[in-house]
């Protein structure tokens, strides 16, 4: 039985749901066969020398993680560097199993700046993840989220509602609208789901989180880098979307560049794991230039 169906048929029992709400909330620290049978690494590992150097720059770090770097802020989106993502059973998590590991560790993560959470499914965002990381590090979130994250020691959380903005230094985040929906444990259906809209004098980049296809994203103007997930649409086009959706969405922002993410890391919907890149690589054409970060842990920079 797929973890789909074993959560297509959880959500019809509303005692589960809120068994499932609290194991859901577990720290990680007593799951150690999660450890076991470890994923491949990487193919590729980033180099981040001169990463403090740059002005514009990307890591895949694998699925929806990101390391941006946007003016002199580095960034990292939907931190996810476990070997499994879901609840809380005691000794693992109850959840599918990562095909490859991340790009890089917790410890050899730089200086982060800032962390952008788009929504709270488990895949987005895991708690025993975030609670590895500096508490120091301020957390930008969707509305409804809060309760998730502050509670594991962060000391500056701000959820984001779309339309909303705020500035950390001298990086501007607004939260945009997508097609999805937020809800952790399925009847939790007040938590929020965002797209981010970063900015650094003249650099911009859109990180788009969780989107099924929509045409909000024409009002965001031109963007330096777009991150659109291209992954999880079979059958679930309703909540994300397919290859060529989210390159004709990139092409709503005008995209330099197309950073494809969402792909290659867990297997979450009934598509082959390589058809997700081939497919978009096929819609974009003579273009293909313009995406870039086909493999995890691959790194590009956009300027200096």
């Amino acid at each position: 039985m797929s973890w789909r169906r074993i959560t297509d048929w959880v959500k019809r029992r509303q005692p589960l749901l809120h068994l499932a709400d609290f194991m859901g909330r577990g720290r990680g620290r007593t799951r150690w066969l999660d450890h076991l049978n470890a994923p491949p690494p990487a193919p590729l590992k980033p180099d981040l020398a001169n990463w403090q150097d740059q002005s514009l720059a990307a890591a895949w770090l694998g699925h929806a993680t990101v390391l941006l770097r946007v003016g002199d802020m580095t960034i990292l989106t939907d931190p996810v560097l476990c070997n499994r993502v879901g609840i809380g059973l005691g000794l693992i998590t109850g959840g599918p199993r990562r095909h490859v590991a991340p790009a890089l560790g917790v410890r050899e993560l730089p200086p982060i700046d800032l962390m952008l959470i788009s929504h709270a499914h488990y895949d987005h965002l895991d708690r025993p993840t975030l609670v590895r990381l500096d508490k120091n590090i301020p957390v930008i979130t969707a509305g409804g989220t809060f309760d998730l994250i502050r509670d594991l020691g962060f000391r500056r959380v701000a959820e984001l509602r779309w339309g909303e903005a705020t500035e950390l230094g001298g990086v501007k985040v607004t939260a945009q609208k997508v097609a999805h929906w937020g809800a952790r444990t399925f009847y939790d259906s007040h938590r929020g789901f965002n797209a981010y809209l970063i900015e650094a004098g003249q650099k911009r980049v859109l990180y788009g989180g969780d989107t099924a296809y929509q045409d909000y994203f024409r009002e965001v103007g031109k963007v330096d880098l777009a991150v659109l997930g291209i992954g999880g649409y079979d059958p679930y086009l309703a909540s994300h979307a397919t290859p060529e959706q989210a390159w004709t969405m990139a092409n709503h922002l005008n995209a330099d560049h197309l950073l494809p993410m969402h792909h290659s890391t867990f297997r979450l919907s009934h598509e082959p794991t390589k058809e997700p890149l081939e497919r978009l690589m096929t819609a974009a054409g003579n273009d293909a230039d313009r995406v870039i970060l086909t493999q995890v842990g691959g790194q590009w920079s956009g300027a200096h």
